[in-house]
């Protein structure tokens, strides 16, 4: 595995908590952090996405609108959700 493809701390929190929330069988850590979560990647579906934003705001008080025209930006990767979240909470 290359470095650009190892999760960063706060990246295996959210995947952990991704794959808990989603019951997905996949080890949080075998879980690509530049691929896509969508579709191909990882394979969520609208609904997962829904449900992942819902979960993300009740943990890390991060608020993530359906209406928010950089949600493709925010949920192409695990590594840009991530990055997402510790920008909202620093700022």
């Amino acid at each position: 595995m290359s470095s650009a493809n190892h999760q960063t701390a706060p990246e295996g929190e959210l995947a952990a908590l991704i794959v808990k929330t989603l019951n997905l069988e996949i080890a949080p850590a075998e879980i690509d952090p530049t691929a896509p979560l969508y579709g191909e990647g990882l394979g969520l579906d609208s609904i997962d996405i829904l449900e992942v934003a819902l979960v993300v705001s009740k943990t890390f008080g991060v608020k993530l609108r359906a209406d928010d025209k950089n949600n493709v930006e925010i949920f192409a990767s695990l590594r840009s959700l991530s990055a997402h979240i510790q920008q909202q909470r620093a700022s």
